[in-house]
């Protein structure tokens, strides 16, 4: 499988973040967490974030409401809504703020220069500009980047792999994320040289999935990609059965796996542990000018036999030995 070894490097210096410093005894911090997601409902991917951060704070020694509290702000899939939801843990003086996802992340960074930011699922924070140097972020602002463009191409060469015969491929896409567009030139380059057509759709909220997959199918797609970019829906597999198409997401969790032919992709719920191992190191003391950009180590490969069967689909032998995880 890829890896990737992350950047280490050590920053310039800054002034310090608020929170820098030793620890103080007996203080209960206040970690703001801001996601553009709903509140947890059933059925949505990325309600695994607040108990999987939460489970990388208790393995960190880190007890809710003993010496720390977690105020979380959803934006309800409305981006427009994150700068004032950022805003809101600046007046509150929260002692850091967590942000899931670019938008949110440049919203907190355009918030506050003084308090510190963790980030994490960004594909690109040199791209977003979020930072100028991986190694070296600058600021108070830093945490953990989930993809690079080329991983983009490289789900698009397991596709093919897994569906030979396909021509065309539909790629969902958040249209405003400059990380996307780096993504997107990749892809062209491993499309043409596969004899690959790419159709694009634009999804900019969860609800645009459902278009977006009719989309697909008036076009006769063959397969579908899905974006790493925005949240999607668990019943995103509903809408690939509906319409025989046969579709790939760029995320690996645990609940995630409800139905996808294929999925490539870091492990979600170990990012989000990983941010938790930022916060905990700025709350004892570190400063995110000292802390470089993390990035994935590890990319699964999952392979659903179940769906195969429902689509009439053979996943050749030499891509099921190399599967992470097959789920029959």
């Amino acid at each position: 499988m890829n890896r990737r070894a992350f950047v280490a490097g050590v920053g310039a210096v800054f002034a310090a973040p608020r929170v820098a410093g030793a620890q103080q005894a007996g203080k209960i911090y206040r970690v703001g967490l801001l996601l553009p997601i709903p509140a947890p409902v059933a059925g949505v991917m990325p309600a695994i974030i607040v108990p999987g951060f939460l489970s990388g704070m208790r393995d960190r020694g880190w007890v809710e409401h003993q010496n720390f509290v977690l105020d979380v702000r959803y934006a309800d899939n409305r981006l427009e809504r994150l700068p004032e939801l950022a805003a809101e843990f600046v007046r509150a003086k929260v002692d850091i703020i967590v942000a899931m996802g670019t938008p949110a992340a440049i919203a907190a960074k355009q918030a506050t220069a003084t308090i510190p930011v963790i980030f994490g699922h960004v594909a690109d924070p040199v791209a977003s500009g979020l930072v100028t140097n991986l190694a070296r972020p600058g600021g108070n602002i830093t945490g953990v980047s989930t993809y690079l463009p080329e991983v983009f191409g490289k789900g698009l060469e397991l596709l093919k792999e897994a569906l030979p015969r396909i021509e065309l491929v539909a790629i969902t896409r958040d249209p405003e994320n400059e990380a996307q567009r780096l993504a997107d030139a990749n892809a062209d380059i491993v499309a043409k040289s596969h004899r690959i057509r790419l159709y694009r759709i634009d999804v900019r909220h969860v609800g645009d999935y459902e278009a977006a997959f009719d989309a697909a199918r008036k076009q006769r797609a063959n397969a579908v990609l899905v974006s790493p970019q925005l949240p999607f829906p668990r019943h995103i597999a509903d809408f690939a059965l509906s319409h025989r198409l046969p579709t790939m997401t760029m995320i690996s969790a645990p609940n995630a796996q409800v139905g996808q032919l294929l999925i490539y992709g870091p492990r979600y719920d170990e990012q989000v542990h990983r941010v938790a191992g930022y916060v905990d190191r700025i709350l004892k003391g570190a400063r995110p000018v000292d802390l470089p950009i993390e990035q994935p180590t590890r990319f699964d490969l999952v392979i659903n036999l179940k769906t195969a069967k429902a689509l009439g689909v053979t996943i050749p032998p030499s891509l099921l030995a190399r599967a992470d995880q097959i789920i029959e």
